[in-house]
């Protein structure tokens, strides 16, 4: 089956920013957190805490701006449109899909050809993602707990003796680390499954052509082809956006 089309209005450039920064910002977080649990290689410790705090305070600042974002902002409810809703309502339960959950998770486990036709996000991605805010806030907890300058704040050190006190603090921060290596590997898989242009996308805010999908009739209507020829959906583009991608076109055949 084709894929379908993804346009910018799936990933305005806020979040396209917002997921650049978690990356960086994860990546930082395992290496560091790798050296401090076992320094291997010749390198301050002081700088390897150091980093591990402010990239720490980057992830749990971004996911909270993410969270406001969602509250604020419109994004495309399903690939293959440009309509969009507020962004919160496309990491909920939708019309679309709330009743596919074991149909995408036999598409992910090669269990049928054919992925489900509805919504941005699949139904366990919807689930793993919404389960990463709370997993970003109770690590960054668990970090401050055992922090020099903010241990001894009443609601770190109260959280210090509740957990067994810093030595069982300092496992479950350490196991939380692997929770967030296991998140990225099920993400990448999630987010590849149909191919690269998801990622195209997030990325690069590189948009690529593919079928259509109208929200309201939940149905396939046409194919995208931005352009390029065959482009059978140029009919179901409006008049403006036909010819906005006939400008682009045409200014990639002059470069």
């Amino acid at each position: 089956m084709a894929h379908m089309a993804h346009y910018r209005e799936a990933h305005p450039l806020p979040f396209v920013i917002t997921h650049w920064v978690n990356l960086i910002a994860m990546i930082v977080l395992i290496i560091t957190g790798f050296y401090i649990h076992y320094p291997f290689a010749p390198l301050s410790m002081g700088i390897a805490r150091g980093m591990h705090i402010l990239c720490g305070v980057v992830l749990l600042v971004n996911c909270v701006v993410r969270m406001v974002l969602s509250l604020v902002l419109d994004s495309a409810p399903a690939p293959g449109t440009r309509a969009k809703v507020r962004d919160i309502w496309t990491w909920l339960p939708q019309r679309d899909n709330k009743h596919q959950l074991w149909a995408w998770i036999s598409y992910y486990l090669f269990l049928r050809r054919d992925h489900p036709i509805a919504a941005k996000l699949g139904v366990p991605q919807k689930i793993v993602y919404l389960l990463i805010p709370l997993l970003i806030f109770f690590t960054a907890y668990t970090g401050f707990c055992l922090w020099g300058p903010t241990a001894n704040w009443p609601i770190f050190a109260s959280g210090l003796d509740l957990l067994g006190g810093p030595m069982k603090v300092r496992i479950l921060h350490y196991f939380m680390m692997w929770a967030f290596i296991v998140f990225m590997f099920i993400h990448v898989y999630l987010s590849l499954i149909e191919g690269a242009s998801p990622a195209t996308l997030i990325f690069f805010h590189k948009e690529t052509p593919g079928l259509v999908y109208d929200p309201e009739s939940m149905n396939i209507v046409g194919f995208d082809g931005m352009g390029e020829e065959p482009d059978a959906g140029e009919t179901f583009k409006s008049p403006e956006q036909a010819a906005a991608d006939a400008e682009r076109v045409a200014a990639h055949h002059e470069c």
